[in-house]
């Protein structure tokens, strides 16, 4: 296949549909988890879970790496940007992300000046230009985005640039998965493997998950018919009592990773300790931070943090959503108190985000049509 049509043909569809149902036991419930918000997002627009049997539940995983950032981290971010002669860059699905004082609009509106930017390399371009003022680039972002601040960490400190630094909150997928698998509420069949992530870090990570806790794994692609395809794939080595990783996605995904972008990673940081993440605690070994040989760009070591951990409004569920236990439309405050243009939670902001995917794109899933025709 070579154009985007194709992978959306809805007669290809069907037919795998029929296949899908012909794989699925008599009597069995099967429980898949997306765990990238792109996935998420495509199952909804097209209505991905309509060509499925009744007996396959797709959950949404913590694949979304605005969704899982704590409110402590963005009341950092507020904080650098609060302070004087400094400039805050981010990407634009963190503008809106709720703090316990609120997001980077409402801390502009008070006087502070938080930008928005394309990738880590604009922020540089900035503090070229600005040389009395101290720009930081809010990195966040799975092992995705990653290798973009690595290459512009090692381009600051080979053109000397010293009004630059990065508040680094990239963290890493392989953690967040086996903390889910560690759950005790959450039982699963299989994951669809997270394409973008798998582009740079390959599929190789994932043998664990088929090794230690017998479940399959297929990394896809982000069109109708990837996901379609990797669920047959899942469903087959279920029928086949096997569990392995496969790569569905080999037209874009590497088996081994790209060594290019994992070797700039590793030059310039160094897993962290522990991190918070968003509904699901502190995870080790689970985000990245600036090596000490680029401490002089690492904004964590140039500001002071008040690092204060604060806690998700009660009203929230989104360390649910995250996890899989909830569905979106679950929540209590979904699409009443919360919505896109009044967002309570992490989930409801990112254009990766569960809750956002849902309010956008499933308003007429089965379990709307089920609660209409019982009316």
């Amino acid at each position: 296949m070579r154009f985007v049509d194709e992978f959306r043909d809805a007669e290809k569809a069907r037919a795998l549909s029929a296949e899908i149902a012909n794989l699925c036991e008599p009597g069995r419930h099967y429980k898949f988890m997306e765990v990238c918000g792109g996935h998420t997002h495509t199952i909804y627009k097209h209505g991905i879970e309509d060509y499925l049997p009744e007996n396959i539940q797709l959950v949404h995983g913590p694949g979304c790496p605005v969704c899982v950032i704590p409110m402590g981290r963005v009341d950092d971010a507020i904080h650098i940007a609060s302070q004087p002669d400094v400039l805050m860059t981010s990407f634009g699905d963190m503008m809106r992300v709720p703090g316990s004082g609120g997001s980077f609009f409402d801390s502009n509106a008070e006087g502070t000046n938080i930008r928005m930017v394309y990738s880590p390399l604009d922020s540089l371009k900035i503090a070229k230009k600005n040389p009395d003022t101290h720009v930081v680039f809010m990195a966040i972002g799975f092992e995705t985005t990653t290798p973009s601040t690595a290459m512009t960490l090692k381009r600051a400190k080979a053109e000397g640039i010293d009004n630059f630094s990065v508040f680094c909150n990239h963290v890493t997928i392989i953690p967040a998965i086996k903390a889910i698998l560690d759950s005790p509420d959450l039982r699963l069949d299989g994951f669809i493997g997270p394409g973008h992530v798998s582009t740079v870090i390959g599929c190789r990570p994932y043998e664990f998950i088929a090794r230690d806790y017998d479940k399959p794994v297929v990394v896809a692609g982000f069109e109708p018919l990837d996901i379609l395809q990797s669920i047959y794939q899942l469903l087959v080595q279920l029928r086949d009592e096997r569990s392995e990783v496969e790569n569905q996605y080999a037209r874009v995904v590497p088996w081994q990773g790209n060594t290019v972008a994992l070797k700039a990673i590793a030059e310039t940081m160094e897993l962290r300790p522990y991190f918070e993440w968003r509904g699901l605690g502190f995870i080790s070994h689970s985000a990245m931070r600036v090596r000490d040989e680029f401490a002089e760009f690492d904004a964590e070591r140039v500001f002071d943090m008040p690092g204060v951990r604060v806690a998700d409004p009660k009203a929230c569920q989104c360390g649910e959503v995250l996890k899989g236990v909830l569905k979106p439309w679950e929540c209590k405050v979904f699409g009443t108190a919360c919505t896109p243009e009044t967002p309570i939670g992490t989930c409801m902001v990112s254009p990766e985000g569960a809750c956002a995917a849902y309010y956008n794109y499933g308003r007429f899933t089965r379990e709307r049509i089920k609660e209409a025709t019982a009316v």
